[in-house]
């Protein structure tokens, strides 16, 4: 099994490199292939289980389209596939199909037709609490963009507390087949020992958790926290 990490130099923000350090803890015996921007993707030539990506600077996601954009179509086929794919932070936004800022318009993959608002002047700064199937998700969201387009069938999670992929939506992030793509930073495997047990068995991958106990405490207080109605979001 070879799990592929993206253009780890600059899809690094956040923190959120540590689902991918993270997992390598949990599956020694996996491969992870980290891809940077001057190679080709392994995804090209060799079957991958999983491919992540993570945050990015607003000039490093046009570097990291113009990589992708000669495989967008084999992105598309391993989607249909079920190819388990995590996209957390702005990664999203490279699969839209444009990033708009003032007079400025970016093409991104289009691989699914939602498009992004950028404001620079405006970054909104949150807590998020969702649900996803029968699970409650926990994140936080740091950003300069909103998505628009027609999530209703295809949203990621079902958002209790915060906003969704923009300001008055409640539908956060995207989730097609096994593809899941979210703004929420934490890192959001760390933060949500449930979803990470899910993910793994998308992998076919049931192990045990590291630290499971003492990541299930600290997302309990976490969830406790979110819920009260004296947080602010």
């Amino acid at each position: 099994m070879v799990i592929e990490v993206l253009y780890p130099e600059v899809a690094n923000l956040f923190g959120d490199l540590a689902n991918i350090r993270y997992l390598e803890k949990i599956l020694p015996e996996v491969t992870f292939h980290y891809t940077h921007l001057q190679e080709e993707p392994y995804f090209k030539d060799h079957e991958v289980s999983f491919v992540y990506m993570g945050p990015m600077s607003e000039h490093s996601q046009e570097l990291v389209i113009d990589a992708l954009f000669p495989y967008k179509n084999i992105l598309k086929e391993m989607i249909e596939k079920d190819i388990v794919f995590l996209v957390t932070g702005n990664a999203l936004e490279i699969f839209c199909d444009f990033i708009e800022e003032d007079e400025k318009k970016i093409k991104g993959l289009g691989i699914f037709p939602f498009y992004v608002k950028r404001k620079m002047y405006e970054r909104y700064n949150g807590l998020c609490l969702g649900r996803f199937q029968n699970m409650k998700i926990v994140g936080f969201k740091s950003q300069f963009t909103e998505l628009y387009g027609d999530n209703e069938k295809n949203f990621f999670l079902e958002v209790e507390r915060g906003r969704g992929i923009h300001a008055t939506s409640f539908k956060e992030g995207i989730a097609v087949r096994s593809f899941f793509g979210t703004y929420l930073l934490g890192p959001i495997l760390i933060l949500n020992p449930a979803f990470t047990k899910y993910l793994l068995k998308l992998l076919h991958k049931e192990v045990s958790l590291l630290y499971e106990k003492e990541l299930l405490d600290a997302y309990d207080r976490r969830l406790k926290e979110f819920q009260d109605p004296k947080v602010k979001f």
